[in-house]
């Protein structure tokens, strides 16, 4: 039978972590069983299962969540299909990784997959790609490079996907740290998007896309 993807909707009930900060192997189990199956039907009546076995609608606040750290991963994924500088496409796999963790945590009340070592991870990263780039004098366009302009997606989902975070973090106990990777993310992706610019790894680039207010100010004044 195959196998699908599936989103950490659908880690297994009940799952625990192990030193590494992993399922443990009886969720491990479980979790591979279910990936065998293409259509479960269980969601037809607009509810979806949650990590320790309960379920909620389908637009329940936790879910929305989910969703929107999904889509930041599966932009990500895309983001990683252009040509990239080799450290940079290291750096965004593991990013990935972590960002499943942080979307199997939403899905298991009350429990800790993402760590905080993730978190300083994406400080170190932001550290260091920001002091090789020029100061700003002037706010940027997301333009440029096919991938710069997919990083300014990214880093817009991923603004979306913490606005999601901390809306359901008003009416649930959530801890802190998916609210900072997120907002670390967003911070991050906007300085990779001037990093790969800067790269022009397809020609179209070669550094910010600047937005040019006293242009604005000239077309502005010939309309009148």
């Amino acid at each position: 039978m195959q196998t699908r993807c599936k989103s950490p909707t659908s880690i297994a009930a009940g799952a625990g972590t192990d030193e590494n900060g992993g399922l443990d192997t009886l969720a491990d189990r479980h979790m591979g069983n279910r990936l065998s199956q293409i259509a479960t039907r269980t969601g037809d009546d607009g509810t979806t299962g949650l990590s320790d076995g309960s379920r909620v609608p389908k637009d329940h606040l936790r879910v929305q969540a989910m969703g929107d750290v999904d889509e930041l991963n599966s932009h990500l994924g895309l983001l990683l299909a252009e040509p990239l500088p080799d450290d940079v496409r290291e750096l965004l796999v593991t990013i990935q990784h972590e960002l499943f963790n942080l979307g199997g945590e939403l899905s298991w009340p009350g429990g800790e997959l993402l760590k905080d070592a993730a978190v300083l991870r994406l400080d170190e990263a932001l550290a260091h790609y920001n002091e090789h780039l020029p100061r700003l004098k002037e706010f940027i366009l997301p333009a440029g490079t096919r991938s710069a302009a997919i990083a300014h997606v990214c880093r817009t989902v991923a603004r979306r996907a913490e606005r999601a975070v901390i809306t359901l973090a008003a009416t649930e106990p959530i801890r802190a740290a998916p609210r900072q990777y997120l907002n670390r993310l967003s911070d991050l992706l906007f300085v990779l998007a001037r990093v790969l610019n800067r790269a022009n790894l397809d020609g179209l680039g070669g550094d910010d896309v600047y937005w040019q207010s006293e242009r604005m100010k000239r077309l502005d004044a010939a309309d009148h």
